[in-house]
């Protein structure tokens, strides 16, 4: 049994008996359980005054752990108990057509043997269940989540209902006719697998340390469905991890080593993807002094998790792509969109528009593809792609907006609503609040960083720019998007003065991806700093093919920089180069 937010934190009860009554009350369909028959299901063994004390404490634990879920899920009452269905998804009730063998035997596995009345009721109802058909790959699901949706017909007119977040109830079916469409989190579900030690000096608690800490990074980005690292671990003993992953229905696990080597630990880790063909994604090594071993966890795990986000989205995104289909999910058109966006072919970045809006239209309430066609409206703005500038404008706000609206919890949603505000309406102070609460949210949201660069430099505020765009450095290096994210440190540098420095970020920018206009416009104030104005005019030219209208005027009206001495170095400069 599992139990998720929609961010992927587990809710899980800790004991058995707190997990058998929420069990009960997720599988009478919201019904009101009443007091005294959930009391002699769990505690047919004692009296009467015990059986609800017992039945108290249980109540309480199981309403602390679903606190995080945001509502209040129980509705408590004197003489009886209600989980309240209207705020679930249940997908042991999602399809009605019985295999033909299936015989409900893994309802609620890890429970039997709770209770004597526990397992008489367990048994009725994985009679009743196989009434049910179940997915052949995700295992059944009583789940509540904040932004979830159940998936409609095509001809369906009714908007799509907000159900509130739980968990997963193990059952699989292995045959039988192929199920109808299950309402699903969006996103890979991937687990973290213990790490092998490697020799007998190893403390063994690194590993698990480790694990639990990338878990718990890990569930902080939102489209990523992060497993419970305990349960996983307690399969993996018990099974393997082979087996342990395919029982969790896992696309992918990340495993790997850790060694002492002396006064230094090693983390040797690999992302490997379990679906055919099934290959190792991505691998890393880390090694950090182990004189403080808390600092070393959330260093290393925080590199980690900022690298193989990106690195899952890119998979995801590359498997869509490579097995089109001819009505394509909410879901499927987002991930199409993510490879045209970093390519910044003015085409394909056309159609990723076009993706992007056909995703919002088919699921409203899709809150990470709001956000992304907000990103993509910067890129439009910024590239002199907009044929109506004020309009790209108030849509890409109305889509950031959007996307926080529809979860607050979205570090990336909140961080592109504060850039669309510091780059758009030149408006930085309101953006780097935004950015501060995003990176609350999100410590290692490498995009997070880098936009908070971008409003303290536009305050004037350089050095601390730069820091910022150190961390993300730090954190990915070999960011999808570097080739823009790297040159946000041209700016700062430019305004310190560092002339030569800030034009070495936009040639390695440029080489990178040298269809990106904004590097070539602090490249060529830079260049004219330094007496190269030939050089500066070149690369003027080559930015008119980017941006064919692209002059002063614009080039003043389009950086928000907000201190005069900023503004007027940089028009300077733009001046020396012979731009007018």
């Amino acid at each position: 049994m599992e139990a998720w937010t929609v961010s992927s934190e587990n809710v899980l009860p800790r004991s058995r008996k707190a997990r058998a009554l929420l069990a009960i009350l997720g599988l009478a369909k919201g019904a009101p359980v009443s007091r005294l028959r959930l009391a002699e299901l769990l505690w047919s063994r004692r009296g009467e005054e015990q059986r609800r004390g017992s039945l108290r404490q249980a109540l309480h634990e199981l309403q602390e752990a679903l606190a995080p879920a945001g509502l209040s899920l129980i509705e408590a009452k004197r003489e009886s108990l209600r989980l309240r269905a209207e705020h679930l998804w249940i997908d042991a009730f999602a399809a009605a057509t019985p295999p033909a063998d299936t015989t409900g035997e893994g309802l609620l596995a890890d429970l039997a043997g709770l209770d004597p009345a526990f397992d008489a009721w367990l048994a009725e109802q994985r009679r009743r269940l196989r009434a049910f058909t179940y997915s052949a790959r995700q295992p059944a699901a009583l789940g509540f989540a904040e932004t979830a949706t159940w998936p409609k017909p095509a001809e369906e007119t009714t908007p799509p209902s907000e159900i509130s977040d739980l968990g997963r109830l193990g059952h699989t079916a292995r045959n039988g006719p192929p199920a109808p469409a299950q309402p699903r989190l969006r996103g890979a579900r991937l687990g973290v697998a213990p790490l092998r030690v490697l020799g007998p000096a190893t403390e063994p608690y690194l590993s698990a340390g480790m694990v639990e800490e990338i878990t718990l990074s890990l569930a902080r980005f939102r489209w990523v469905f992060v497993v419970d690292c305990g349960s996983l671990a307690r399969a993996v003993e018990l099974r393997g991890e082979e087996a342990a992953a395919s029982e969790a229905g896992l696309d992918l696990i990340l495993g790997g080593t850790v060694q002492r080597l002396g006064e230094r630990v090693r983390f040797s880790l690999r992302l490997t993807d379990l679906r055919p063909p099934t290959g190792i994604a991505w691998t890393g090594r880390f090694e950090r002094a182990s004189d403080d071993l808390l600092t070393l966890q959330d260093e290393i795990a925080a590199e980690v998790v900022a690298r193989i986000d990106q690195e899952i989205l890119t998979i995801e995104a590359g498997r869509v792509g490579r097995h089109g289909n001819v009505h394509p999910s909410a879901y499927d058109l987002f991930l199409r969109a993510i490879p045209a966006i970093q390519r910044l072919e003015r085409d394909s970045f056309m159609e990723a528009g076009e993706r992007l809006r056909a995703s919002t239209a088919l699921e409203p309430d899709f809150a990470a593809a709001h956000a992304w066609q907000a990103y993509w409206g910067l890129l439009l703005i910024g590239q002199g792609w907009a044929e109506d500038k004020a309009a790209a404008a108030a849509t890409a706000e109305r889509d950031a907006r959007r996307a926080v609206a529809l979860d607050p919890l979205d570090a990336q949603a909140m961080t592109i609503l504060g850039h669309v505000l510091a780059f758009v309406y030149h408006r930085p102070e309101e953006a780097l609040s935004l950015h501060e609460r995003a990176l609350s949210l999100n410590p290692n949201l490498s995009m997070a960083w880098v936009f908070a660069g971008f409003a303290e430099c536009y305050l004037g505020r350089h050095e601390e720019a730069l820091r910022r765009l150190d961390r993300y450095a730090q954190l990915a290096p070999c960011h999808p998007h570097a080739f823009f994210f790297d040159a946000a440190r041209s700016l700062p540098l430019l305004c310190l003065g560092r002339y030569e420095a800030a034009a070495d970020v936009c040639r390695r920018s440029i080489a990178l991806h040298d269809g990106l206009s904004y590097p070539y416009k602090p490249l060529i104030a830079a260049l004219a700093y330094l007496g190269r104005t030939a050089e500066a005019r070149s690369m003027w030219e080559r930015l008119l093919t980017i941006e064919p209208d692209f002059g002063l005027a614009e080039a003043m009206r389009r950086f928000p920089l907000q201190r005069a001495q900023d503004r007027n170095l940089y028009e300077a400069g733009l001046r020396k180069a012979g731009l007018r």
